[in-house]
């Protein structure tokens, strides 16, 4: 990623408008699948995404299953009209690949050793995108998941950190994404304190990357309040009454 054009004014502020440390505005909607075991919707900035999960069930084909844990299958997919130009809608190359990571960043927070010989299936939809789509999918499948009631160490959350303008910021939008110096996906178990991914496209320095890592992490902790918060609003109303 080689940055040619300036993407932060005189007065820190970003091309949508945030300041270099905020994140983008995030909605999460529990349950909006109702063929699902579990499901949800995530808009974060600009990006609309539906995940849905079906399972613990059999395994087909039967070949594929596991004596001793879940076969965990993750999809990953834009629809055409997600981006400014009609997508191609069979599963590209990068669809495949960030079908692989995000079964990676989901693994280690899932008690799959429970399930044995079943599988447990995440479809992850992009209806729109607009940068981070991989980390808004990862914070919607994990909600999915603990909506259809897979028994879980964690939650994962995940939020994306960058360079622009040679400056660490975060939450970069597409924007940025496409135009900016370096983008670092994290993905984070909040209680556990475990890094469940991490990518880096560009280049960083070694103090640049320590504050990266930072700054992806600390934007990971505020993903998990809002994940916490939809699924409290689901079963119990709100925090409040379940606190009395």
């Amino acid at each position: 990623m080689t940055q040619t054009r300036s993407l932060i004014d005189e007065n820190g502020i970003r091309t949508d408008g945030r300041t270099g440390n905020q994140l983008r505005d995030i909605q999460i909607k529990v349950g909006v699948i109702k063929n699902a075991d579990g499901s949800a919707l995530i808009e974060f900035g600009k990006n609309k995404i539906i995940a849905a999960v079906y399972g613990p069930r059999e395994v087909h084909p039967k070949h594929m299953a596991l004596t001793d844990r879940c076969l965990l299958r993750c999809r990953y997919h834009m629809s055409p009209f997600s981006t400014d130009t009609r997508k191609n809608p069979a599963p590209s190359r990068r669809e495949v690949e960030i079908s692989k990571v995000i079964r990676e960043a989901l693994q280690p927070a899932l008690m799959l050793e429970d399930y044995p010989r079943a599988t447990i299936d995440v479809y992850i939809e992009v209806l729109q995108a607009d940068g981070g789509s991989r980390c808004a999918g990862i914070a919607a499948a994990s909600v999915a998941l603990a909506d259809a009631g897979i028994n879980m160490r964690d939650l994962v959350s995940a939020c994306a950190a960058g360079k622009v303008d040679d400056k660490i910021v975060l939450d970069i939008n597409d924007t940025e994404d496409k135009e900016g110096g370096a983008d670092m996906p994290v993905a984070f178990m909040p209680n556990h304190k475990q890094i469940t991914l991490l990518q880096l496209d560009g280049k960083l320095n070694s103090e640049e990357f320590i504050a990266c890592l930072n700054e992806g992490i600390t934007g990971c902790m505020k993903v998990y309040e809002v994940q916490r918060s939809a699924l409290m609003q689901k079963y119990f109303g709100n925090e409040t009454e379940l606190k009395e």
